[in-house]
């Protein structure tokens, strides 16, 4: 199923379909929170979508939720081993108007533990032996699987942006608060952003305006974005594998048109990092100060590890570290406008998805533009050298949500060229 389906067609065809896949895939990619009941509770609920008639604008799209957030009906875990009861809440906005726009929720997505980096049992469904990355691992493998249309996800540093990568899907995190965060279990909330998944950009655009208030829609861009290339110690985090296949894209980009210019960038990237890290582990420490004191013992230590480093931080560290996202979005702006940049590009990930479980990958790709709050997309780019999926990330100014969506189809389309050519 995609955007473009027609509202038409009765669902009862399409969801014995997704039934099948969902038997066939599921048991090994495991991108789901088991739910008994599931096939009827979805059967019921289409039902009462085609009795109303289901002329809203996302007519039957299947739509996966992180298990952070909250869902009328379906328990909110968290991934984590805390009482339920703990963690209860009431439905958010986003998943309301997902909902009364005619998504049926498939079901609550795995998450990392409070969508930190101790991970859960989802496989890369393009290679079962590796990390769909995380926090919001399931609801990348599950649209990466065909198991939803589409999948909420949030991003603290970078959780919709690698995952995105590493599964070969379109990822969307917008400009800080434009998506409501009510309804969630926060990690950080001055770096918590809501955002999604689908496998292709019309998909996300038609989820962000229904679920982002004021949303202004564009045409299609009536010019070719001038793209901008951070050169600098950012930059060169990312790994030989990584680059390289950057600068593949970069030339591809380059011949269908866009002209690609390179920006002295982020010369102080280490202490952006640190900053950043910083004030996620502070804000984590607040959050969890009474569910920690009281269930300590049930924290996978790698959380435990957050929450304690969180404890150690100063008030003052933190109000500078909360500054400095701020300065450093101005200070990107101000390079964009000096050098005549719509949107920035640059690797969403170090590489493609490392081998194995037990890690869900390193997300400082992402970080700066999280930590920024600026709009960023991630869209699938071809393949590396052992076939797996790769991605670009492509990034706005604070508040170009719609433009950075104009824009888009145009680079979604010239590097699906990426995949014909010679060693991609």
């Amino acid at each position: 199923m995609s955007a473009d389906a027609s509202t038409a067609l009765a669902l009862g065809p399409r969801l014995a379909a997704w039934e099948e896949r969902f038997a066939e895939r599921e048991p090994t990619v495991r991108a789901f929170v088991t739910e008994p009941g599931r096939v009827a509770r979805l059967r019921r609920e289409a039902a009462a979508l085609e009795a109303r008639g289901r002329s809203a604008a996302l007519g039957g799209l299947l739509l996966g939720v992180k298990d952070i957030f909250h869902v009328d009906g379906l328990p909110t875990r968290a991934g984590s081993s805390l009482p339920l009861a703990e963690l209860g809440g009431a439905q958010g906005p986003c998943v309301t108007a997902l909902r009364a726009a005619g998504a049926l929720v498939a079901g609550k997505t795995v998450t990392t533990e409070f969508a930190y980096f101790a991970p859960g049992p989802t496989r890369n469904p393009a290679a079962l032996d590796r990390t769909p990355g995380g926090s919001s691992s399931g609801s990348a493998a599950a649209v990466a699987a065909g198991l939803a249309d589409l999948a909420l996800g949030t991003q603290t540093i970078g959780s919709i942006g690698r995952p995105a990568a590493y599964c070969g899907i379109a990822g969307f995190k917008p400009s800080y608060d434009r998506i409501a965060r009510t309804g969630v279990v926060p990690l950080a909330p001055s770096a918590d952003h809501v955002g999604c998944f689908a496998r292709d950009v019309a998909t996300i655009g038609l989820a962000v305006s229904v679920v982002i208030e004021n949303w202004r829609p564009r045409a299609s861009a009536a010019r070719t974005a001038r793209l901008g290339v951070p050169v600098g110690p950012y930059l060169e985090r990312a790994a030989r594998e990584g680059r390289e296949h950057f600068e593949r894209a970069r030339r591809r980009l380059t011949t269908c048109g866009f002209e690609v210019v390179e920006v002295p960038a982020m010369d102080d990237f280490a202490a952006i990092d640190a900053r950043h890290r910083q004030l996620v582990a502070a804000e984590a420490a607040a959050v969890h100060a009474d569910w920690y004191a009281r269930y300590r013992e049930r924290y996978h230590p790698k959380t435990a590890e957050l929450i304690e480093r969180g404890r150690t931080v100063s008030a003052t560290e933190l109000e500078r570290a909360r500054a400095g996202g701020l300065e450093l979005r101005d200070t990107l702006e101000a390079a964009m406008g000096r050098h005549g940049i719509d949107l920035w590009i640059s690797p969403p990930a170090l590489g493609p998805a490392p081998l194995g479980l037990d890690s869900t990958g390193d997300p400082v790709m992402n970080l700066p533009w999280t930590h920024a709050g600026l709009p960023a997309l991630v869209l699938p780019a071809g393949r590396s050298r052992e076939g797996l999926p790769m991605g670009l990330q492509v990034v706005a100014r604070f508040g170009a949500d719609e433009e950075l969506l104009a824009w888009a189809p145009a680079i979604e389309a010239a590097l699906g060229g990426l995949d014909r050519e010679e060693g991609s």
